[in-house]
């Protein structure tokens, strides 16, 4: 056992991608503890003008923390093999909390995001949209037991699940601060937080095809 761990760590693609989910986790921490935990003090400063939406709001943040928290434990083959009951209710978790964030972000797009302007809330739409369509479609794969697109699209999917966490990132950068007020870079920073990421992943994906 010992032996078969060793030569495991000692490829280099092995510890790359414990590297990669290292950074991954540790960012997401990090937004979960400055940008998402002090929505559930209920403080009505921390939410400004979305107190009036606070319970969409809500569900979309708790949508996305759940999703975000399962989703390494759904990728993590060890445990997807040991534990496979628990991994399907892990699933059913993550598209269940992708569900109720998706349908409160829209509900927040066409009112909080239509006050902001409707470029604003368009970008919004198409994350909800890009975010219940790649989840939906790992669901249909594992149901038609095709197990390979189930994963493919399972990391799109977790792809797009990130988008909120770059998001926050990127709202916090030099770069896009200067580009001027909100709604000139809040919905470039919205695209820009899945589209991109989403490309470099079905690249990768489509290289490592056989």
């Amino acid at each position: 056992m010992a032996k078969s761990l060793t030569l495991v760590l000692n490829k280099p693609k092995t510890w790359l991608l414990l590297f990669a989910w290292a950074f991954l986790i540790i960012f997401a921490v990090k937004f979960v503890i400055n940008d998402a935990l002090p929505y559930y003090g209920f403080d009505e400063e921390v939410y400004g003008r979305f107190w009036i939406m606070k319970w969409p709001l809500i569900g979309h943040i708790s949508g996305g923390l759940i999703a975000l928290t399962i989703g390494p434990f759904q990728f993590w083959t060890g445990f997807r093999k040991r534990y496979r009951k628990i991994h399907r209710v892990m699933g059913l978790t993550y598209i269940t909390a992708i569900l109720i964030g998706t349908i409160s972000s829209v509900n927040l797009a066409l009112t909080t995001g239509m006050a902001v302007h409707w470029t604003w809330a368009l970008s919004l739409i198409a994350l909800a949209f890009a975010w219940i369509s790649t989840t939906g479609l790992a669901f249909r794969f594992i149901l038609l037991g095709r197990i390979q697109m189930h994963k493919e699209w399972m990391v799109r999917s977790y792809v797009v699940t990130f988008a909120f966490v770059l998001f926050r990132w990127l709202n916090s950068t030099q770069v896009f601060v200067e580009m001027g007020n909100f709604i000139e870079r809040g919905p470039t920073m919205i695209w820009v937080s899945w589209v991109i990421p989403l490309f470099i992943t079905e690249l990768i994906l489509q290289w490592n095809k056989k």
